[in-house]
């Protein structure tokens, strides 16, 4: 008989475990309605057992001016500046469970920001964390996936998401530096 060995890694990483368990614990200590403002994780399974205890997601912020009052928990991708501004003033209970090193990313780019330097920040668009990062820089924030970019700046700082492919983003940090930014100041965060 083969033998099956599970990964010592296997699992939830650190941010998206704790995102989770503030769910669960609103679950158990809250009376009124729990809410997360998009899927908590990409699991279909923990958002089942969420959905069977009540818990529902909200997509955006329209979504959360018709949604019954209660308690709503930021998932572990985060969010935008604006979209966080906008949950707080429906009156709905905060919990941010943004994962501690993806809020590091966001103040990083809030701060990079007001300095005055590009932000670049490498991802797929279209994911919910990428959003969220961008949602913290400014009108000359971009993000880009594998594609060149014409950085036409004195300085950019390059970010990621927390859990990119790290041989893409070096790949990418290495064109940047070589081919946009030499001889121009470069800032990189993972």
């Amino acid at each position: 008989m083969k033998e099956v060995k599970l990964a010592k890694s296997a699992g939830f990483c650190f941010g998206v475990e704790r995102a989770v368990q503030k769910v669960y614990d609103e679950v158990e200590r809250n009376k009124g309605k729990v809410y997360t403002y998009g899927p908590i994780i990409h699991n279909d399974e923990v958002i089942k057992d969420l959905k069977s205890k009540g818990v529902d997601v909200i997509k955006d912020s329209e979504e959360l001016k018709t949604a019954e009052q209660g308690t709503l928990v930021i998932r572990s991708h985060g969010v935008g500046r604006e979209v966080y501004k906008s949950c707080e003033e429906t009156g709905f209970e905060i919990v941010d469970a943004t994962c501690p090193y993806v809020r590091k990313i966001h103040r990083i780019v809030a701060a990079e920001c007001e300095k005055g330097n590009k932000v670049i920040i490498v991802g797929n668009p279209a994911h919910p964390e990428v959003q969220g990062i961008k949602g913290w820089g400014d009108d000359s924030t971009v993000v880009i996936e594998n594609t060149l970019y014409d950085c036409n700046h004195l300085k950019c700082v390059v970010t990621c998401l927390t859990v990119h492919y790290m041989v893409n983003f070096g790949k990418c940090c290495r064109y940047i530096q070589i081919c946009i930014l030499t001889p121009m100041v470069a800032s990189f965060y993972i």
